[in-house]
């Protein structure tokens, strides 16, 4: 395994090694405006949401690494402190990447990237009218962390309004993962696209205490077959069935084809079951793969 010890690493490297490791990151397009009245439209990937009560979202326009300048987003955030918060998705990606251009102070770059401006209903700053949500601040806090190339400036936005096209809700009104089409940045060039083939669900243990891995037996833990993430939907189950349940498990037809073909071979014998808990674990039969490999 390869160690670093950041303090031997140059600005340029740390981004790059973290940029490409802390990924997929969303995208903060943000609009903000000076005292002048100027317009800027800028992509921050440095962006998460942090808490909900108050509504609190928090971006980073960085120290620029070459020359240690700041962005016109920051320091039209420290005149008027307001911004929009215009999600990305992918029809809008490579307009939004656009934006992105260091152009001199004063140009808008809702023209240079071909963006809609829509009047905001509280802020200053304009909504992008393309982006499918859109979330309109007030800014409570600035932070900065250090001065030198490279350092964060943290915006600490508390949203206000939150604007959602229609064509993305579901039939309860909520944001339908699947129609967002969300993209995020990873490290470089490189950006991912959220797609309802690469999307899928992970149980969480919130209501429930689940047995852990630890206590499944060894030979289940150490499977040459289950792999970490088999386990983990395993350890997640709320209690180990009972003997009764786990002995009456082997009437099932698949699993008595395989006990029956296998007698007098342990090892075969528990590689196939747990070959076939793996397929019932990738249909979601949790219950059931959980009794095949305590057979």
């Amino acid at each position: 395994m390869l160690t670093l010890n950041t303090s031997d690493l140059s600005p340029m490297q740390l981004q790059n090694y973290m940029q490409y490791a802390i990924a997929p990151r969303p995208i903060c397009f943000a609009t903000t405006i000076d005292q002048a009245g100027n317009i800027n439209l800028s992509p921050f990937s440095f962006f998460n949401m942090f808490s909900t009560n108050p509504p609190l979202c928090i971006f980073s326009p960085a120290r620029r690494v070459r020359d240690n300048t700041t962005k016109h987003t920051l320091e039209n955030i420290l005149e008027v402190k307001e911004c929009v918060i215009n999600i990305v998705n992918y029809p809008m990606v490579q307009q939004t990447s656009l934006a992105s251009t260091e152009y001199p102070k004063g140009i808008n770059e809702f023209e240079k990237a071909g963006f809609t401006m829509l009047p905001s209903q509280l802020v200053r700053p304009p909504r992008v009218a393309e982006a499918p949500v859109q979330m309109e601040c007030v800014v409570r806090e600035v932070i900065h962390p250090g001065e030198n190339p490279g350092a964060g400036n943290l915006i600490l936005a508390e949203v206000k309004l939150i604007h959602i096209k229609e064509e993305i809700l579901d039939e309860e009104g909520k944001i339908d993962q699947a129609k967002i089409d969300l993209v995020a940045r990873l490290g470089g060039d490189w950006y991912c696209r959220v797609t309802p083939g690469n999307l899928f669900k992970v149980a969480k243990p919130l209501t429930t205490l689940g047995i852990g891995v630890d206590a499944l037996p060894k030979a289940v833990r150490n499977s040459i077959v289950l792999t970490g993430n088999d386990l983990g939907k395993l350890g997640n189950m709320e209690h180990l069935p009972t003997d009764d349940e786990i002995d009456a498990f082997r009437n099932v037809p698949d699993v008595k084809e395989i006990l029956d073909a296998t007698i007098g071979d342990a090892n075969n014998r528990e590689r196939e079951l747990h070959e076939l808990a793996k397929e019932w674990l990738e249909q979601g039969k949790v219950s059931d793969a959980l009794k095949i490999v305590l057979l």
